[in-house]
C-alpha cells in the first residue's frame, strides 16, 4: 500500500508541475476550442519529458544505485564480468556497454541507456556473491537482450504517447467541467478547469501507467528469450529459479525508475499487480520451458 501511495503522490507532483508549466507557457489557453493545437502542445511536452529521462538515464542510474563503473578491472571477478559482457554484446550485435556493480545484498541487475551502442549494464554485489557463474552470465545475457531489443527507446516512445493523451484528455475534461458544469462564462479558464484537469491527470496517469507496465511485462519475455539464446535456456531457467527462491527474502532497493529494466520484480495483487513491471517468475520459467 505504501508503494501505491508513493506512486500516487509522485504522479500528483509531476502533474501539478506540468500544469503550472503549461500555464506559464500560455499553452492552457487552448482548453478545447482548438484541439489540434492542444494535441501538438501536449505531444511536445509529453515526449520532451520522456526523452530527457532517457538521455539522463545512465547518469540517474549511477547516482540512484551507487553503481561503480569498472573502468579498469582490479580483480579476477571484475575481469570476468567485463569480458563476459563484452562477449555477450558482440554476440548480440550491440556496442560494448559500460559495466558496473552496485552495492546491494539483493540479487538484481539492470540495463539502461539511450541507444544500443551507448548503454550501461550493472549487477548487484549480492547477485555476484550468491549466483553461479552460469547464472550470472544468463542474467547478463537477459540485460544485453534488453539493450539489443531497444527496450529503453521503445518504452520511452510508449511513455511519450501516453503522456500526450493523458494531458490532452485531461484538459478537454477540465474545459468541460469549467464551462458546462460550473458555467464559467469568462473568456479564460476558471479555477474549476485547473482542479478538474489535475484530478483527471492523476486518474488518467494511473491508467496510462497500467498500459506502460503491460508493455514492460511483454518486453520481459523477449529479454528472457534473448538471454536463453545467448547463454543457454538451461542457464536462463536456473537463474530465474534462483531469483524465485530469493524473492521475498530481501526487500528490493532498486529505484522505481529502473525497476522495468531489472532482472526481477516483486509479485503483487490487485491494482499493484497491474503496475508490475515484470511477469511472475513462474510464468517466465514456464515460457522458457515451453520454448525448449
Amino acid at each position: 500500500m505504501m508503494r501505491i501511495l508513493l506512486f500516487l503522490a509522485t504522479n500528483l507532483a509531476v502533474l501539478v508541475v506540468a500544469s503550472i508549466t503549461l500555464k506559464l507557457l500560455g499553452v492552457d489557453r487552448y482548453t478545447g476550442q482548438n484541439h489540434g493545437d492542444l494535441l501538438i502542445f501536449c505531444a511536445v511536452f509529453g515526449f520532451t519529458g520522456s526523452f530527457i529521462s532517457l538521455f539522463l538515464s545512465k547518469w540517474m542510474a549511477k547516482k540512484s544505485t551507487g553503481t561503480q563503473i569498472i573502468d579498469q578491472p582490479r580483480t579476477r571477478q571484475e575481469q570476468w564480468l567485463v569480458s563476459t559482457v563484452e562477449r555477450l554484446a558482440r554476440d548480440a550485435g550491440v556496442g560494448m556497454p559500460e559495466v558496473g556493480i552496485f552495492p546491494a545484498y539483493e540479487a538484481n541487475a539492470f540495463a539502461t541507456g539511450w541507444n544500443r551502442n551507448n548503454s550501461l549494464v550493472a549487477v548487484s554485489q549480492g547477485l555476484l556473491e550468491r549466483f553461479s557463474p552460469e547464472e550470472v552470465e544468463a542474467v547478463l545475457a537477459h540485460e544485453i537482450g534488453h539493450v539489443a531489443n531497444g527496450d529503453m527507446v521503445t518504452l520511452t516512445l510508449i511513455q511519450g504517447v501516453v503522456n500526450t493523451f493523458v494531458m490532452f484528455f485531461a484538459r478537454i475534461f477540465g474545459n468541460f467541467v469549467d464551462k458546462a458544469v460550473l458555467k464559467n462564462e469568462n473568456d479564460g479558464p476558471g479555477i474549476g478547469y485547473y482542479v478538474a484537469t489535475i484530478a483527471a491527470e492523476l486518474v488518467l496517469g494511473i491508467l496510462a501507467s497500467i498500459i506502460v507496465m503491460w508493455f514492460s511485462r511483454k518486453r520481459e519475455f523477449r529479454a528472457d528469450e534473448a538471454g536463453a539464446q545467448l547463454a543457454g535456456t538451461g542457464a536462463m531457467i536456473s537463474a530465474l529459479r534462483r531469483l524465485q527462491i530469493e524473492s521475498g527474502q530481501v526487500e528490493s532497493h532498486m529505484p522505481d525508475s529502473l525497476a522495468a529494466f531489472g532482472i526481477s520484480g516483486s509479485l503483487k495483487n490487485g491494482l499493484a499487480g497491474l503496475l508490475m513491471s515484470h511477469p511472475p517468475l513462474e510464468v517466465r520459467i514456464a515460457a522458457l520451458q515451453q520454448r525448449g
